[in-house]
């Protein structure tokens, strides 16, 4: 049986390649589905046009490298494409928020109500409580505000008549 796999050097590929999408089925991760799809690639190539066994060897190692650099690239890329997700990081959920300070302001740090929970907040100035103020970053578990400016003042108290 080894005889005619050597013979045939196209099966001995196209096994190998089988074998490896097989066993990267069973949970690699990604490391064997290139070295699969290439030696596939060299099976197929193989039966198209013999080499020698150096140039297959060559063959195959190219052809991972190249596509698992694909991959990579294609990845990165995807990655790059992708909006941020702020998926259970309430503090990035609240970045725009208008709020109303329910305390005055000492030191610039106090406190806020948001919702049925409370956050700390800082600002570079001591406000008054009432004060509109917008949420401008997430540090931690604090809320970095600044005062909003009086026409957006009125919509605040709007929105917050109507949560």
């Amino acid at each position: 049986m080894a005889g005619e796999f050597l013979s045939h050097p196209a099966w001995l590929w196209l096994s190998l390649g089988g074998l490896l999408l097989a066993a990267e089925m069973l949970g690699a991760s990604g490391y064997l589905l290139w070295s699969g799809i290439a030696a596939v690639l060299v099976g197929l190539l193989v039966w198209l046009a013999p080499l020698p066994w150096e140039w297959q060897g060559i063959c195959f190692a190219v052809l991972t490298v190249l596509s698992a650099l694909w991959w990579y690239r294609w990845l990165k890329q995807r990655d790059r494409r992708r909006p941020s997700s702020s998926l259970n990081q309430r503090g990035s959920q609240l970045i725009g928020s208008a709020l109303l300070l329910d305390e005055p302001l000492r030191d610039g740090i106090g406190h806020v109500r948001v919702g049925d929970s409370s956050w700390r907040v800082q600002a570079t100035e001591n406000l008054p409580a009432g004060t509109p103020v917008t949420v401008v970053a997430v540090e931690g578990i604090t809320l970095r505000i600044v005062r909003r400016q009086a026409d957006n003042a009125s919509e605040s108290e709007q929105h917050s008549e109507s949560s």
